[in-house]
């Protein structure tokens, strides 16, 4: 029982990481996208707003994860760890190198070291999801069993890629979504059109890489497929197809109103929909939660500090985001923003 309700928690941590985290990961996969010095200026101005206040804290889901997963279930971590050590290592490499470009090239003298730490910055935004999404599909599709080796195989299969082309286009989503907003409250209607459409185009490419990911599940991971078409799996996945048509009604109309929550909601449900379908594996279909978990005493512990961190983090993280996303933590002004210049045009 213990063991379930810290798989449930492992989960939810999970769910938390591409949420937050996705968002910050897409805002640089835009900031890569966003052209020359000139013509991206404003919506790299934009971006460097909306990701100070957090991009830190957003790493705290990612590093909850990991402590579930290594006291939890340290079978779990060790499978995957060795299996998918190459995509995780990249993308670890990556999470440091983003950190760096983004907090080193804004106070860079010269405009070489800015453009350097910032292409850093863009580069690892694109390549981190890509890795940890093609991870995950490493252990979806059952590729992280006991004996498993270090091979190719193991994440670039054809639904380990596709996961992780899922995993740069639904932080490509969240990213366009959330700065569509950040311009609207800034009065600043070029820079809301602009990420508008960046964000229809995000949410196309999800559409169509889930139609294609639960095509190549059917063959590649017959088990999870089974999960997402029948039952609560099923259930999620018609709610993440909901969503996504919210979010693009709502990307259309002029207000823009909700359109967050909504892309949060397709994002949240998709994650919920994969985790669901595995049941009751880690790793389909060589090891069960039962298995994979630690201790009981070890589990019941962990269960007492996830609810001092409920009680006493989650709060404060949720307060921050509240903060960040109502303006009461900006600096920016909004002549800043509505200077002419680049990032009138698509």
């Amino acid at each position: 029982m213990i063991a379930g309700v810290i798989a449930v928690v492992l989960l939810l941590g999970v769910v938390a990481y591409a949420c937050a985290g996705g968002t910050d990961y897409g805002a640089g996969f835009w900031d890569l996208t966003a052209g020359g010095a000139a013509r991206g200026e404003r919506p790299r101005r934009l971006i460097d707003h909306a990701m100070e206040p957090v991009w830190e804290v957003n790493n705290v889901w990612l590093i909850f994860v990991l402590v579930i997963m290594w006291t939890g279930f340290p079978v779990l971590f060790a499978r995957v760890f060795l299996a998918m050590w190459l995509p995780l290592a990249l993308a670890a490499v990556g999470i440091v190198l983003r950190g760096a470009g983004f907090a080193l090239r804004k106070p860079a003298e010269r405009l070489a070291g800015r453009r350097l730490y910032g292409a850093v910055f863009a580069v690892s935004s694109l390549l981190t999801p890509f890795f940890l999404g093609a991870a995950a599909g490493g252990v979806a599709s059952g590729r992280a069993a006991a004996g498993a080796t270090a091979s190719t195989d193991a994440w670039a299969n054809p639904t380990s890629v596709l996961f992780g082309l899922l995993a740069v286009a639904t932080t490509a989503l969240l990213g366009a979504v959330f700065l569509a907003a950040d311009a609207r409250r800034f009065a600043a209607p070029d820079l809301d059109r602009y990420f508008r459409r960046r964000a229809l185009g995000a949410l196309a490419a999800v559409a169509v890489l889930a139609v294609l990911t639960l095509f190549v599940t059917h063959g590649d991971a017959p088990y999870v497929w089974h999960g997402l078409t029948h039952g609560v799996g099923l259930v999620l996945v018609v709610l993440a197809a909901l969503a996504t048509c919210a979010t693009g009604w709502l990307l259309i109309r002029s207000s823009g109103a909700w359109s967050r929550i909504a892309a949060v909601g397709l994002v949240a449900s998709a994650v919920l929909a994969w985790g669901t379908a595995q049941r009751p594996y880690l790793i389909p279909t060589s090891l069960t939660v039962a298995e994979g978990a630690g201790a009981h005493t070890t589990l019941r512990w962990l269960g007492l500090v996830t609810l001092v961190a409920v009680v006493l983090i989650v709060p404060a993280v949720a307060l921050l985001y509240w903060l960040d996303t109502h303006g009461e933590l900006e600096g920016l002004t909004d002549a800043d923003l509505r200077r002419t210049g680049a990032g009138d045009e698509g």
